[in-house]
C-alpha cells in the first residue's frame, strides 16, 4: 500500500514537509527505509513520486519506505528559489530525515492500517546521487560549512545502516569539472568519520565528467575513504541511473536495464535485511546468486 502525501509541518521550513509512505499489506515489527531522492532533469522524480522501482520492491519485501520531497525538488523550485540554503539545501535535506524519525508516530496514525506495525529501532537510509550525499552526512560524514568554515556533523544515531547509490565522491583537486563551482558543497564532505555500516553502489560506467575527471572510481570514495564496516557493489555496465532506479521508463535513464534494476532491488533488500536482522542469510544468498557464476551483475568487496 502507498499513501501520500503525509504532511508534516516543520517550523522555519519554507514549505511543509511532504512524504510518501509505502508499506506491505501485512506484517508487524516492520523496519523502516528512509529514501532520499536525487536531483536530475525530470520534474517529478526528484520528489516523493520518484524511485518507484526500488520503493515498491522494498515495501513488497517487508519494509516501510518513507520518501520525503526535499527542498531541492523541481516541484518546489518556484516556491523556495530565494529561501535560505538554496539551491543545494544540504542541511535541510538531512534534517528532513531527522524530522521524519521524530514523528514516526504521526506516520503510524496517519497512514491507514499502519498503526503499531513499525519497529522504530530498525531504521535504514538509502539515497541516490545527491541523495547519496545526504545519506553520507546522516551516516556520520563531516562537512566543512562553506559559510562559516566550521565542521558540521549531522549524524543520526537512530539510522543503523545505509545504502549510497551513485553518490558523489571527494572534493579537492579532483573536483575539477564545470559543475564544481556551482556545487562546491559536494566537495566539502569528509568521509573519514562516516562510521555507520553502509553499502556503496557504483556503476563502472558512471563517468561524471561534469564534476571530475577521476572517472567512475570517484563514486566509490564513500567506500574507499570511509572506515568499515562498508561494502562496495560495483554494477557492470551501469551508468548514473544504475539501470533506471529513479522511475519506471524514465527517459533520462542512459543505461536502461530492467534486469539490472531488479537485481539491485534484490541486493539492497538483502543487505538491509541482514544488517537490521543479524544472522539473516539474505545478503550472502543474493550475492551468491547474482554476483558469482556465469553472467554476474557486478562484484562485491567488503572491509
Amino acid at each position: 500500500m502507498s499513501y501520500s502525501p503525509v504532511v508534516l509541518p516543520v517550523p522555519g521550513r519554507p514549505v511543509d514537509l511532504q512524504v510518501r509512505v509505502s508499506v506491505p499489506a501485512t506484517g508487524t515489527g516492520l523496519p523502516v527505509i528512509l529514501l532520499s531522492h536525487g536531483h536530475g532533469p525530470s520534474n517529478h522524480l526528484s520528489s516523493l513520486n520518484g524511485y518507484a522501482p526500488l520503493a515498491h520492491f522494498w515495501a513488497a519485501h517487508g519494509f516501510v519506505v518513507v520518501q520525503p520531497t526535499h527542498l531541492t525538488s523541481r516541484t518546489l523550485s518556484h516556491l523556495v528559489a530565494g529561501a535560505p540554503g538554496a539551491p543545494d539545501f544540504w542541511r535541510s535535506r538531512a534534517e528532513d530525515m531527522t524530522h521524519i524519525l521524530d514523528r514516526l508516530d504521526v506516520l503510524e496514525r496517519t497512514v491507514p492500517q499502519l498503526a503499531g506495525r513499525i519497529d522504530p529501532a530498525k531504521v535504514a537510509l538509502a539515497g541516490h546521487s545527491l541523495g547519496g550525499f545526504t545519506a553520507a552526512l546522516l551516516l556520520g560524514a563531516g562537512l566543512d560549512d562553506p559559510h562559516t568554515g566550521n565542521v558540521v556533523q549531522l549524524a543520526e544515531p537512530r539510522i543503523k545502516a545505509g545504502v549510497l547509490l551513485a553518490a558523489p565522491g571527494r572534493g579537492g583537486e579532483v573536483l575539477n569539472g564545470p559543475m564544481a563551482e556551482q556545487w562546491p558543497i559536494i566537495g566539502a564532505v569528509d568521509f573519514s568519520t562516516m562510521t555507520a555500516p553502509a553499502l556503496v553502489v557504483v556503476g563502472d560506467k558512471d563517468d561524471s565528467r561534469h564534476f571530475t575527471d577521476m572517472g567512475p572510481d570517484w563514486h566509490a570514495d564513500p567506500y574507499t575513504l570511509a572506515p568499515g564496516p562498508k561494502t562496495l557493489l560495483t554494477l557492470f555496465d551501469a551508468e548514473h541511473g544504475l539501470g533506471g532506479i529513479a522511475g519506471y521508463d524514465a527517459a533520462e535513464t542512459t543505461d536502461e536495464n530492467p534486469a539490472r534494476v531488479a537485481a539491485l532491488a534484490r541486493l539492497t533488500t538483502a543487505y538491509l535485511r541482514t544488517r537490521l536482522h543479524p544472522g539473516d542469510p539474505a545478503w550472502r544468498t543474493e550475492c551468491e546468486a547474482l554476483t558469482t557464476g556465469p553472467g554476474p551483475v557486478g562484484r562485491v568487496e567488503s572491509k
